[in-house]
């Protein structure tokens, strides 16, 4: 359904980006335009206008003559992006502390109950969104707008294997306690050590990633 406002391609690509995310288009699949726009309700048009916005994200792959392709990620875009991300995530809970007020306080106390609550659940699922609604809290408590872009850009590729990553053997428990740590710290104002927190909760991400042999053997889908 179209936004009021919002052009129908840009509407189309968060209904194809949505389809990526819940693996229901996969790593390496050629795109049925057809299917799409009757899926959609939509002409060829908007899709394809879709599709360009999705090639430039990174989400799809164009080839000449073929189509379009969901993009693959390898275990090399894994180790350079993580790094990378830990830095910008890092930086936004320095930012963050540094930002904190009590309302604020307030607001991730609660998230942070759920967030343990879920934990305890083993709810994986739930677990995750609030994992990423905690994570978009200290970005929007840092008020950067160009941290802000740039980790957007990098989530859209990590997105399912963060989602992979909590599947580990212990690894809910151990990112639970980690989310608890840096939100502790978050709260003594020691923005230095925020930072070193959360860089070392991303780079943890990473290792249980290595640690599902399915995954690791394979590529994983945007």
């Amino acid at each position: 359904m179209a936004v009021a406002g919002q052009p129908l391609h840009d509407t189309v690509a968060i209904q194809v980006r949505d389809l990526i995310f819940a693996g229901t288009l996969a790593a390496g699949e050629l795109l049925d335009e057809k299917a799409l726009c009757d899926q959609l309700s939509v002409s060829r048009t908007p899709l394809r206008e879709a599709l360009k916005l999705l090639v430039s994200e990174g989400l799809l792959r164009h080839e000449p003559r073929r189509g379009c392709f969901v993009e693959t990620v390898t275990e090399r875009d894994l180790d350079d992006i993580f790094p990378v991300i830990a830095l910008l995530e890092g930086r936004a809970a320095y930012e963050a502390t540094k930002k904190l007020s009590s309302a604020d306080r307030a607001v991730l106390d609660v998230m942070h109950e759920q967030l343990t609550h879920y934990a305890e659940a083993g709810d994986i699922a739930a677990y995750y969104r609030m994992n990423h609604q905690i994570h978009e809290a200290f970005i929007t408590l840092a008020d950067n707008r160009w941290l802000a872009q740039a980790i957007a850009d990098l989530r859209r590729i990590l997105r399912l294997a963060r989602l992979h990553q909590l599947r580990a053997p212990g690894r809910l428990q151990a990112s639970l306690q980690e989310h608890l740590d840096i939100y502790a710290v978050m709260l003594t104002g020691d923005a230095d050590a925020a930072e070193q927190t959360m860089r070392n909760h991303l780079l943890q991400q990473r290792k249980a990633l290595l640690r599902i042999t399915p995954l690791s053997m394979s590529r994983i889908a945007l």
